[in-house]
């Protein structure tokens, strides 16, 4: 397991356990799972998780949003489940949803695990072609040809991987996927290859787009050929076929000789019923869908560019734009060149200009900090963070951001954007857009784009965002109004809570509203909660407040109250004072593993105590020997219902003098 095995653990019980996980597949920044009963997940609990962005939930799945680090996420939640579960419980699961989502389910259970070797290898062949295109090397160098062929091998042989991750995604054995999409790729069978080695016995469907070529028969029926290499969607509704007739062949075929006659049976009809109408229908439906959509685009370049840039964020968001992945994929290898889809490029940069924007506007401490990373992220292509983390949570932004993707949408749209080659995110996918005889117009278009957007987006973002105020005060006479400015924004986790800092409110502020003193349970040096060395307390996802690093083995009531909770381990102590602030006092860092040892409890459960009281005795040394943190968090935990929780005193302080003060 690594760094991230308590967070793992965490979402892993809060989905309802590994009983109630059906599937897991992650992609660039989310931990996608087929839930069996999705009503079991605490979707609460889950987005308040440090190192959780936000849930969403489409498509069939349960979206657990990370960030870029996900795959080490994805690592430590595998062990924890047992994907081994009965056929039957998926299928029912399966049939339970939609026809859309179980569509969007299928479509990125395929993709997902490619998507990424994809990128890698599209980047290396948009290089080589930028390098040539600049002289450094001639296409007829060895060096071309080595970087060309890492460029160009998962594409040519696109089916052999597709065939892989859809065997596995309709449970029929993969390595029999893999051989399906083999036997797609083998030479002779291409149509190119036929055309070349023999004569048009007829054409079929002339005079339409289905218009074929027969060069060959299988045993009388007409072999409609096609160039399977490069494509996408044959081999997946082949092996589609193949999972129903294999489930077939092993109910009736003997245990005895089921090992090797399943799978040849299967080859057997899968693969003559692949060629002879299951390569063909799925290539004329390509064919239809692109005559659809050309003729959209051939209404309104502009128009079509401009609704893909509006609308592309929001089908980010549900993980919907997946469903559009095979329309470009296939663009790419039937055209040479996408142009429906490429439009969505100006999101991404809108995205970063307005995540900058913020970075300059904003006087809000965690949101600038923010801001900066996730703009780089931008860049490069990842927009997930800034989106779920900051454009969301703010809203107008995310507007601006959307409106501003599709006015970049439609320049690319009206100037015929294209790409020419898959791979490659964010500013990795320009050398993509250099045309293949090498001249720049196009390169120059995306540019234009990325430049006309970023700057829209970035001024738009400077003019219209303001830090929101957090609240208005007006006295009875109406002769004096006190404005309270800071971001409502305060973190990815807590965006909806307002926290006023001490140099937001001055003193004559303070007297205008309700004042709450919490006094320290402990002697010590006072530290910010932001600093311990404990992720989730630091954070301030289980409340604000402060913590103090003890001198003495006392802890004592900080205010008067009652004793809520004392944990059996005794390590840590709630109580509610009487004016309904709830506060936790946690001594130590992990010291629950201690399992009381060390710890003598004063009070117990349910006990009205009075500030001084004293609460519980620890063995500061003992605690310290076995290894342990002593740092002590005092957490408001009921944050969210006051309007300020302000650390109050300085670097040393004894016990009951004030440590946090409660605005309300």
């Amino acid at each position: 397991m690594g760094k991230y095995e308590n967070l793992a653990r965490e979402i892993v019980s809060n989905v309802g356990g590994r009983e109630n996980i059906s599937s897991l597949t992650h992609c660039i920044t989310r931990l996608r799972f087929k839930l069996k009963d999705e009503s079991k997940a605490n979707d609460d609990i889950i987005k308040d998780m440090e190192g959780v962005v936000t849930v969403m939930k489409s498509g069939g799945q349960y979206q657990v949003v990370i960030g870029n680090h996900v795959p080490e996420v994805y690592a430590d939640v595998m062990p924890l489940i047992d994907l081994e579960e009965d056929s039957t419980d998926k299928e029912d699961d399966a049939r339970s949803q939609n026809l859309f989502n179980r569509a969007i389910d299928v479509i990125s259970g395929i993709f997902q695990p490619i998507l990424g070797i994809m990128a890698a290898c599209g980047m290396v062949k948009g290089f080589n072609a930028l390098f040539i295109a600049l002289g450094l090397y001639s296409d007829t160098s060895g060096g071309y040809l080595v970087l060309n062929a890492i460029g160009d091998g998962l594409f040519n042989y696109m089916p052999l991987f597709l065939g892989y991750t859809a065997a596995k995604k309709f449970r029929l054995k993969p390595m029999l996927g893999l051989v399906i999409g083999a036997i797609m790729c083998y030479p002779t069978i291409q149509n190119s290859a036929l055309a070349a080695g023999g004569d048009v016995l007829y054409t079929l469907f002339r005079g339409t787009v289905f218009e074929s070529s027969v060069y060959t028969e299988f045993f009388g029926i007409p072999l409609i050929a096609m160039n399977y290499t490069g494509t996408v969607i044959p081999v997946i509704f082949v092996v589609y076929f193949a999972s129903k007739c294999e489930k077939f062949f092993n109910k009736f075929i003997p245990d005895l000789v089921k090992f090797f006659f399943v799978p040849m049976l299967t080859l057997v009809i899968a693969i003559p019923a692949g060629f002879l109408l299951i390569g063909p229908l799925a290539t004329f439906g390509s064919a239809i869908i692109a005559e659809a959509v050309m003729s959209v685009r051939n209404f309104s370049p502009m128009l079509a560019g401009a609704i893909v840039g509006l609308t592309w964020q929001v089908l980010v968001i549900f993980g919907l734009h997946w469903g559009f992945i095979p329309v470009y994929i296939n663009n790419i290898m039937t055209n040479g060149y996408d142009n429906v889809m490429m439009p969505f490029f100006a999101c991404t940069f809108a995205t970063s200009a307005v995540v900058l924007a913020i970075f300059f506007k904003t006087k809000n401490k965690q949101l600038k900090e923010m801001a900066l990373p996730n703009f780089i992220s931008g860049i490069f292509g990842v927009t997930e963070p800034a989106i779920y983390g900051i454009l969301l949570p703010l809203k107008k932004p995310f507007i601006i951001s959307c409106i501003v993707g599709g006015i970049g949408g439609g320049f690319y749209g009206a100037f015929n954007f294209r790409k020419f080659m898959m791979g490659g995110m964010g500013i990795f996918e320009f050398p993509a857009m250099i045309e293949p005889d090498g001249s720049m117009g196009n390169l120059i278009v995306a540019v234009a784009g990325v430049a006309i957007t970023m700057v829209i987006a970035f001024a738009a973002t400077m003019i219209l965002y303001r830090d929101k105020a957090v609240t208005e005060t007006v006295n009875k006479d109406g002769n004096e109004k006190v404005n309270a400015k800071e971001n409502v924004y305060d973190s990815v986790q807590d965006s909806r809570q307002i926290l006023v800092s001490a140099k937001a409110v001055n003193e004559e502020q303070k007297s205008m509203y309700k004042q709450m003193d919490i006094g320290s349970p402990v002697k010590g040096k006072v530290l910010k909660l932001e600093s311990i060395k404990d992720d989730a307390f630091a954070s301030g996802v289980l409340g604000k407040g402060a913590a103090v690093l003890p001198e003495e083995g006392n802890v004592f009531a900080p205010a008067n109250g009652v004793v809520s909770t004392l944990f059996p381990t005794l390590h840590a102590l709630g109580m509610e004072t009487e004016e309904g602030v709830e506060i936790l006092i946690h001594i130590g860092l992990d010291t629950v593993q201690l399992n009381g040892e060390g710890f003598e409890a004063m009070v117990k459960e349910g006990d009205r105590v009075q500030k001084g009281q004293l609460l519980i005795k620890f063995d500061k040394d003992f605690i310290e020997e076995k290894g342990f943190c002593l740092e002590t968090p005092v957490i408001v935990t009921n944050s969210d219902d006051y309007l300020g929780v302000i650390e109050v005193a300085g670097n040393q302080i004894n016990p009951g003098e004030n440590l946090l003060k409660i605005l309300r």
